[in-house]
């Protein structure tokens, strides 16, 4: 029998197929035989307790300029899929917890969501790190402006972000007697009422802002380091960061093995490290990227990777 997979996305319309994680993922399941859908959040609901899915049939194809054809939306029972891919962007708002929520009945219902809608929910891409303080930079999260003053103060140059933004989007490079720091405080924590983290600058991140991917907690034998552009702090590919492969040090495996069984634990099975240097900074479970990239540096396989697993858990 045809296995089946929605992909619950950003509207495959505006993505950039070429370096979308997910779009390899789609590409994977095709070659695989799936029945290969997708949506948006708007195609999730749910009715007396049971899950719904509205969503689009597609054809994938590797190209930048027709990589998708899509037939009239099915209206169908959540527990119809082997496969639900939780794969929207951030930010991780009440609809998106919402989406969680319904996902659970549809995992209650025996479909398996990747990444598991409780883990989701419980691992915030940024206060995971706190799970695993021996491999990250000192770091706070507050919301009082004395204390991220304070930690200024005391590290001298750090780096200051919101906690449920992506792409580099948010983030404030911070260094005692910047005559800005009142101001970033401000903005990131909307004056009082948010949290924000804050972290020890790593002067590292000049040689990449490494993704390390990792899949049922193992790590994928190859990083990308992103590499910012001139002028630019933040390695992110999306703010014009270069995306260097390389294969894993030491440091690194050390860090995926502190972190890679609380991964497993929470049915986190596809997730995305951020280290730069020595240290962890991010561990992005929401949909993470450069799958693309490495696949193309390295000749990989990837996503056939994540589905070996996925099939043989099945």
């Amino acid at each position: 029998m045809q296995r089946r997979l929605a992909v619950l996305m950003d509207p495959i319309e505006h993505i950039k197929p070429y370096k979308d994680s997910t779009f390899a993922m789609l590409l994977e399941a095709q070659r695989r035989g799936y029945a290969v859908h997708v949506l948006t959040q708007d195609g999730l609901s749910m009715r007396d307790g049971d899950p719904w899915v509205k969503s689009r049939p597609v054809r994938v194809f590797d190209s930048r300029e027709h990589w998708f054809e899509a037939e009239p939306p099915e209206n169908a029972d959540a527990a119809s899929f082997d496969f639900i891919f939780l794969r929207k962007d951030p930010p991780f708002d009440a609809d998106y917890l919402y989406d969680t929520q319904i996902l659970d009945r549809a995992e209650a219902r025996g479909v398996r969501v990747v990444n598991r809608p409780s883990g989701l929910r419980d691992f915030n891409e940024k206060l995971a790190t706190s799970w695993f303080p021996s491999v990250c930079p000192p770091t706070l999260v507050s919301r009082r402006s004395d204390e991220l003053r304070a930690f200024v103060t005391e590290h001298q140059h750090c780096v200051a972000k919101v906690l449920d933004a992506m792409g580099g989007a948010s983030i404030f490079r911070v260094e005692l007697g910047d005559p800005n720091t009142n101001v970033i405080v401000e903005t990131l924590t909307q004056e009082g009422r948010r949290a924000a983290m804050i972290q020890r600058y790593i002067p590292e991140i000049a040689d990449g802002d490494k993704r390390i991917l990792m899949i049922n907690g193992e790590p994928v034998d190859y990083a990308l380091a992103r590499i910012p552009a001139s002028g630019e702090f933040r390695g992110n590919l999306a703010r014009g960061g270069s995306g260097r492969g390389q294969p894993l040090s030491e440091s690194d495996r050390e860090i995926c093995a502190v972190v890679g069984p609380e991964l497993r634990r929470r049915g986190l099975w596809f997730v995305g490290l951020d280290v730069i240097g020595r240290y962890l900074t991010e561990v992005n479970v929401t949909s993470p990227t450069c799958i693309r990239e490495l696949d193309a540096q390295f000749g990989l396989n990837i996503a056939g990777k994540l589905f070996d697993f996925l099939e043989e858990r099945a």
